[in-house]
């Protein structure tokens, strides 16, 4: 059985178009490239996951352009954004290794561990907030990803075509909420 090969006009048609056979080609494909980027930087397959859908959302945000033009490969633009995005990633990585160093540091009284588990109250308060404002569809969907079912069977269980539309609407979910949060001003006042 001979497998079917999309050219990159192809491919950024069908992504315009939302075709669930160009998504799955394009995961088919292009995923192994990208998981192995990550792994052989120090990630993990969920890095990988988490990696591969961020650039894949970027690129379908970047499709919506009816002026945006491919000036290189398909495989080439993903995996750049890939890779952009993995070295961020790592970059905060190391930033946050540095502040948790001197944050145990200020933690070691008493006194500060009851703050920290306040802020953490009142974090999961705002978190809770934002999580009842999402979809139904949305809400029930993050419920199961939380309580650990496989992606195929999420996909059943919401009635969607296939596990990596669950993935890239588990994603989109997740990011809409991240998104909420972070742009409210009480979190801001939390952290700092």
């Amino acid at each position: 059985m001979t497998s079917i090969h999309y050219s990159d006009h192809a491919i950024v048609e069908g992504l315009r178009l939302n075709s669930d056979f160009i998504i799955k080609y394009v995961y088919k494909e292009f995923f192994p490239t990208i998981r192995f980027l990550v792994k052989s930087n120090t990630g993990f397959d969920e890095d990988a996951e988490d990696i591969f859908q961020e650039a894949l959302f970027i690129v379908l945000k970047k499709l919506q352009d009816d002026e945006f033009e491919l000036s290189s490969s398909f495989l080439t633009y993903l995996y750049s954004i890939s890779r952009n995005l993995w070295l961020q990633r790592l970059k905060r990585k190391r930033q946050a290794y540095q502040n948790q160093d001197d944050l145990e540091r200020y933690l070691s009284g008493r006194e500060a561990s009851v703050d920290a588990h306040y802020e953490e109250h009142e974090k999961y308060k705002l978190f809770q907030e934002y999580f009842d404002k999402m979809s139904p569809d949305c809400q029930r969907l993050m419920k199961l990803f939380l309580s650990r079912m496989p992606l195929r069977e999420i996909a059943e269980e919401m009635g969607y075509k296939s596990e990596d539309y669950a993935k890239t609407k588990k994603y989109l979910c997740k990011e809409s909420l991240k998104k909420l949060i972070e742009t409210d001003p009480r979190l801001h006042d939390l952290i700092s």
